[in-house]
């Protein structure tokens, strides 16, 4: 079963790359296979497209000891793990295109117990409602197909997930965050893992039409710069608090394929104060935890 779900899961890896290079139309994605005593996977990056800056979309296919530091990520300590899933980051060339995370990975111990976890999350550099509503529209249409409950949670999840409390504020617009997903009652394991399965085959579709719709906009100088703040607020998050870029790096794995999520280029003004009343503030006022996106009016 495991063998089965990690190469369904490459699959999906190959089916993101092709969308992503269609939707660019320059850019190529180079193949970087690794192999380790934990495992092996395929690190595979686009640099420099017409669209995208940088964009990764990872696969990994890694076992072990689930020791003290792994277990504090969930599950039980001192048994054997096999994990595999993909990850992907795009980081797009104009400013007004947001950045894009996904992410599906399926754990299973030798004591039997097994999760899912991933999710999609946005982070604009200039927060667009209209197009934030229909990200999280689109999420919701995915999630309702499997469980009524899940949109509601897992966008509960990644508020909470994607917050950095140093600065009070959320890395982006959210959108949906699940861990620990196991078979219930009403949930069999293969709708878990058709789930997973299903928000792959989405996500490049999703970011390409935001993309696209975004690419032609005109920005200047002020713009980029905001654009490498946000970006290096993202890499705050990623360092300081995601758990998969921990895990990744505790676990003994790839650092070039676990940090290249990280932006090609980001600043860190000191002490950086927005306008009032510019895009740049509205932005801050909209990084907030609870925003009910699925319900806000549609302004024309």
């Amino acid at each position: 079963m495991f063998h089965q779900i990690s190469e369904k899961y490459k699959a999906i890896q190959a089916s993101i790359c092709t969308s992503l290079e269609a939707c660019d139309r320059t850019g190529i994605f180079s193949d970087d296979p690794w192999e380790r005593s934990i495992g092996k996977g395929m690190t595979r990056v686009m640099q420099r497209g017409e669209k995208i800056a940088k964009a990764a979309v990872n696969y990994s296919s890694v076992q072990g000891l689930y020791n003290d530091e792994l277990s504090k990520v969930g599950g039980s300590k001192g048994t054997f793990y096999q994990a595999t899933g993909i990850s992907s980051i795009v980081h797009p060339v104009n400013p007004y295109s947001p950045i894009i995370h996904f992410n599906i990975r399926y754990f299973q111990l030798s004591s039997g117990e097994c999760w899912f976890g991933g999710g999609i999350d946005l982070t604009p550099h200039y927060v667009d409602e209209r197009e934030a509503i229909w990200f999280h529209s689109r999420l919701k249409s995915i999630c309702d197909a499997y469980h009524p409950s899940f949109y509601h949670d897992f966008k509960t999840e990644a508020d909470n997930y994607f917050y950095s409390p140093h600065r009070d504020e959320t890395r982006g617009v959210g959108g949906i965050f699940f861990d620990m997903l196991k078979p219930s009652n009403d949930l069999t394991f293969n709708d878990l893992l058709e789930f997973t399965l299903d928000l792959g085959k989405n996500y490049a579709p999703i970011y390409n039409s935001i993309i696209t719709k975004n690419h032609t906009k005109p920005y200047g100088n002020r713009e980029l710069m905001w654009q490498n703040i946000r970006r290096g607020r993202y890499v705050e998050f990623n360092l300081i608090h995601d758990r998969g870029t921990k895990f990744g790096l505790l676990s003994g794995g790839n650092c070039e394929s676990i940090l290249v999520s990280l932006p090609p280029m980001a600043s860190w003004e000191y002490n950086f104060q927005v306008e009032k009343f510019s895009e740049e503030e509205n932005t801050l006022n909209m990084l907030k935890k609870g925003i009910d996106w699925v319900n806000l009016p549609r302004y024309e």
